[in-house]
């Protein structure tokens, strides 16, 4: 072991902590998943010619270093400044140096130290060096599913004290989950109960192990008469797994879609993960306007769970919302309870469900009529303000599925706008093989709709423009960033013009 070596080696660490806390950074954005370090690694290398080139070289110097040493710092360097476009400190999601990411970083850091050593005992120290920068990505998600088993043990404690909280306090437990609507459905119900009960929703969207059982330990009192806890899901047993501990007596299911559709593989894995929610209820609320939920509940009618069907346009629903003109005919058990204007923003499916589960928890129809008139939006969810400038914005930013952008499309289609139409988005990610094919629809409607469509980054860039070029008369422009579409916006729109925000993305999305 030289020292010449040696010096090579650290200054590759030292090129390489930049890649190291890039990784980190994207780890933590997507909840630790493993494996997604690497595979957004792959992504960004492959992004562009510039970022391929560069991939190239780095890979080129590295193996060079085993003839010529100090050429391993050139390919540690290349690690440290790319993949070009995707920052260390992050525009949207800094890094948050919490437990779980101090501990993935000290074990992915000690192991990349420790390789070099190795490296350097074998007498290949900066080919070692180079070869450890450039396998960053693997080594933080090789530590990351090293740490998943005993993450899982360490927040045991935080179960057992959520589920100890649940056994004292007793409360009736209500459990959301579904593709897409679970928030909108949360929110809905929780409106609609608030007044008559003690009502918790867990918040925002903690909505997997560690988040419920943190709503249930921070939030649940004494007193509380309903908990409502949207349990969502990356794949099958783990909802099984919330219900074990947080069981539901009435569960709703809002949609099967290909939200995560490259997680789960097929809608019929989606179905089954979320179905799991059913196991411990006693009440299953059921949007049949879904075909695979309403062949879920015709074999549940078997059973002995109470079924409550609801919808939008299903005349075998008992909870019908259902969309006439600028009006809601709102029916239950076929008779109606009440005609309102209809809501911006909401989704009458959403709202169905939340009163099929009031209705299961016994209120009133006649309050539920008067209080359906009166829901708030839900924040980023459609939600519709007029800046000081007269431009009306339609912010449907949390939204990412394509029965939701279809949905903020015809808003803005029939929205009050006497001027241009604009629509500012990234596309939806996370669609497995039917991304192209839906981002290419989203971009054909949107041009179609829009005089302006604003595509932001790269990821469906191609699939957005192959549909808006079916439509000639809308410009089409693109923008790195949503900052960028934003100024735009407001340096070139006025009174009487409108713009749609359909979907934002974290910025580790090329």
């Amino acid at each position: 072991m030289n020292l010449v070596d040696v010096a090579i080696s650290i200054l590759c660490l030292g090129a390489g902590s930049f890649a190291w806390l890039r990784w980190l950074r994207v780890a933590q954005r997507e909840h630790y998943l493993p494996g997604a370090a690497t595979q957004f690694a792959l992504r960004w290398w492959n992004d562009r010619p510039a970022n391929q080139m560069l991939g190239i070289l780095a890979v080129c110097t590295a193996i060079a270093s085993f003839w010529l040493p100090v050429v391993g710092i050139l390919a540690a360097a290349i690690v440290a400044i790319g993949p070009l476009g995707l920052g260390v400190r992050g525009r949207t999601s800094p890094l948050n140096w919490t437990r779980r990411l101090r501990t993935l970083a000290i074990l992915s850091g000690v192991a990349s130290v420790v390789l070099v050593i190795i490296a350097l005992l074998l007498g290949i120290g900066p080919l070692g060096a180079a070869i450890v920068v450039l396998l960053i990505p693997i080594i933080v998600d090789a530590a990351d599913a090293i740490l998943r088993p005993l993450e899982k043990r360490a927040s045991e404690h935080f179960i057992e004290s959520a589920t100890d909280r649940i056994l004292r306090i007793q409360p009736d437990i209500v459990g959301i989950t579904g593709s897409y609507g679970k928030t909108s459905t949360k929110e809905h119900l929780t409106a609609l109960l608030s007044g008559d009960r003690a009502v918790v929703p867990s918040p925002r969207s903690f909505n997997n192990r560690a988040g419920l059982a943190r709503a249930i330990n921070e939030h649940l009192s004494e007193g509380t008469e309903i908990f409502i806890a949207e349990m969502g899901t990356y794949g099958k047993g783990e909802i099984q797994e919330l219900v074990s501990w947080c069981p539901p007596e009435i569960a709703v299911i809002t949609a099967i879609g290909p939200v995560h559709l490259e997680r789960f593989g097929s809608l019929d894995v989606t179905l089954s993960a979320k179905a799991e929610i059913l196991a411990p209820a006693s009440v299953a609320v059921l949007n049949v306007d879904d075909e695979r939920l309403a062949e879920l509940a015709g074999r549940l009618d078997a059973t002995s769970t109470r079924i409550v069907r609801v919808g939008s346009h299903s005349r075998e629903a008992d909870v019908v919302v259902a969309v006439q003109g600028s009006e809601w005919n709102i029916e239950i058990a076929g008779e109606t309870i009440g005609i309102i204007q209809a809501p911006r923003g909401l989704q009458p499916t959403n709202v169905a469900c939340a009163l099929g589960v009031a209705l299961a928890l016994g209120v009133d129809r006649r309050v539920l009529s008067q209080r359906v008139a009166t829901l708030p939006s839900v924040e980023h969810r459609l939600t519709s303000t007029v800046a000081p400038s007269g431009v009306l914005v339609l912010d449907d930013t949390f939204n990412s599925n394509p029965a939701g952008a279809a949905a903020a499309l015809e808003a803005l289609e029939h929205a009050p706008i006497t001027g241009r139409r604009v629509v500012v988005t990234p596309g939806m990610i996370e669609l497995g093989h039917l991304q192209r094919s839906e981002n290419q629809k989203l971009g054909s409607r949107a041009a179609a709709v829009a005089d302006v469509l604003i595509i932001v980054g790269r990821t469906n860039a191609r699939s957005l423009g192959l549909g808006a070029h079916e439509h000639s008369s809308c410009e089409i422009r693109r923008v790195r960033t949503r900052e960028e579409a934003v100024a735009w916006v407001r340096t070139s729109l006025g009174d009487g013009d409108g713009v749609l925000y359909e979907n934002d993305l974290p910025d580790h999305y090329s």
